[in-house]
């Protein structure tokens, strides 16, 4: 048998599937490790923690194969992008990871939007102006860590850090490159007005390689730690988004995937880069040939998580009695509220929030509370939030490429039959749900299948991805939404110029708290 192995180090865990060439998975591996937030905005990891994670898991898939009588043909990668880490001249962390949900750098992503320039480089570069980009952070790091500043002699994400330990190789992959918010995607090289602005070199950052790049010459101390051979192929890859559109199938004009995990996303792909003259939303590569046009938003199912932990914490021990799943139970109670929730509304902006507002201090809210308002009503409003969100991605999005001509969606989200119909009755257009096991990481292994020859072409995918079920509006539901969607939107623009005071009122009561 030929396998090869897709991996994705995400941003809470690394992921590793062991494929055979017709798309089988044989078996998995999953990796945790924490995210720190020992300060108002941070999101950290710490990259010797994922570097463990990334060869426990790969340990855990190659232990299927008997080598001696299996062929491993290589190994291909996803990755979480925005992610940042300072090296000294050495290539030793002085930081540890940054993640795209860190914050810290708002007020520079402010200073950057509201100049002249800042319009200019999300136009080459295809990144709007958020704290999530590596150029806010570096701005950041410049201003607010000018210690680490000064020592700085290279930038990277994870992915590229991941691959210097385990290789001494130094590069980047065309796909993490454009979202660093420092890439010209237009030109295919780093963006030297962006570079300028972050006070940065070419110099400091990875030469940049295509998807399909490969290597090898895993080092000794890794042979043995993994059971990987050492001549084994390694394949670059790309980003965790674009790679997720490619293992559900959505690869061609106007098919949309929308995807909600922890997070979530609205995204297409095309053949050529394109933005966004208001800047709703980024254009990033998948290789030298396919771009993913979309909007990413921070608050997916770890809003769902909240609200089960904040709201529901009495359901929990419910659940455990009854042998259920706490988030099953909780869809359960929600699915007895009719939808539209009796006119509560909620803005899920618990963590800020990206496409399609792009404001760091968005706060969330509960809107049209009465006393006949349960916390079942509560639940409910809190999924159709998520997904009132994600629509005004798709809003801005259609203005840019058109009308989708066909919906598919994934994530954790896409177990849930309520969320799934909740999905198709707002956005008003039947939603398909591919039978997916870990996107990002078929995506990956179909980027190394190409790279070695074993398939010409990236479409091979929907061969893989196995049974579709698809879900029709209800008229009576979307005839609800329709109705509540403008308001939920007119809402979020009268709220905006208030999450700005908000914001700065949390963070100074939390200090005086700390001081305390």
């Amino acid at each position: 048998m030929n396998y090869i192995i897709g991996m994705d180090i995400g941003t809470t865990s690394t992921k590793a599937v062991l494929y055979g060439e017709d798309g089988q998975v044989y078996t998995h591996a999953n990796e945790g490790y924490p995210l720190y937030r020992d300060a108002t905005g941070m999101a950290e990891e710490d990259q010797e923690e994922i570097l463990t994670a990334v060869t426990k898991a790969l340990k855990q898939v190659i232990s299927y194969l008997d080598l001696k009588r299996d062929n491993l043909r290589g190994v291909s990668f996803s990755s979480a992008n925005q992610s940042l880490i300072v090296l000294d001249k050495n290539h030793r962390p002085l930081t540890r990871v940054q993640t795209w949900g860190d914050t810290r750098s708002a007020k520079y992503a402010a200073q950057i939007k509201n100049s002249a320039r800042g319009q200019s480089i999300y136009e080459k570069t295809g990144t709007p102006i958020h704290p999530m980009s590596l150029l806010c952070k570096i701005l950041w790091l410049k201003n607010e860590r000018p210690d680490i500043y000064k020592k700085a002699a290279y930038y990277c994400g994870i992915k590229e850090y991941i691959f210097y330990r385990l290789f001494g190789v130094w590069q980047m992959d065309i796909s993490v490159a454009s979202c660093t918010g420092l890439f010209n995607i237009f030109q295919q090289k780093w963006e030297q007005e962006a570079l300028k602005v972050a006070g940065v070199s070419e110099e400091q950052l990875p030469p940049v390689v295509d998807a399909y790049h490969q290597f090898s010459g895993l080092k000794d101390e890794f042979v043995k730690k993994t059971g990987c051979p050492a001549n084994t192929t390694f394949i670059q890859g790309a980003f965790d988004g674009a790679l997720s559109n490619l293992g559900v199938g959505a690869i061609d004009a106007g098919v949309v995937a929308v995807t909600i995990g922890t997070s979530g996303a609205v995204r297409v792909v095309t053949d050529h880069p394109v933005t966004d003259p208001k800047g709703r939303i980024f254009c990033y590569a998948v290789d030298k040939g396919h771009y993913v046009v979309g909007g990413p938003v921070n608050n997916g199912g770890v809003v769902f998580r909240w609200a089960r932990d904040n709201l529901f914490d009495a359901e929990k021990s419910t659940a455990a009695l009854l042998h259920k799943n706490t988030y099953d139970l909780l869809t359960e109670i929600a699915a007895q509220v009719p939808a539209g929730s009796d006119g509560l509304l909620f803005h899920p902006f618990l963590s800020g929030e990206r496409a399609p507002i792009w404001e760091a201090n968005a706060r969330g809210s509960f809107f049209g509370l009465t006393q006949m308002h349960t916390r079942a009503h509560m639940v409910r409003a809190v999924l159709e939030g998520i997904v009132y969100n994600l629509y005004t991605v798709l809003l801005a999005l259609e203005e840019v490429v058109g009308q989708p001509k066909e919906i598919l969606a994934t994530g954790g989200f896409a177990r849930s039959q309520l969320w799934r119909q909740m999905l198709a009755d707002v956005f008003e257009t039947p939603v398909t749900i591919p039978q997916d096991f870990e996107s990002s990481c078929l995506g990956a292994a179909v980027i190394g299948m190409k790279s070695l020859g074993i398939v010409d072409d990236l479409s091979v995918v929907k061969q893989f991805i196995g049974e579709t079920s698809t879900y029709d509006p209800n008229p009576k539901n979307f005839a609800v939404y329709r109705e509540l969607v403008p308001i939920y939107i007119r809402l979020t623009r009268q709220l905006r110029p208030e999450y700005e005071n908000i914001a700065r009122f949390q963070i100074e009561h939390s200090h005086s708290q700390n001081e305390d």
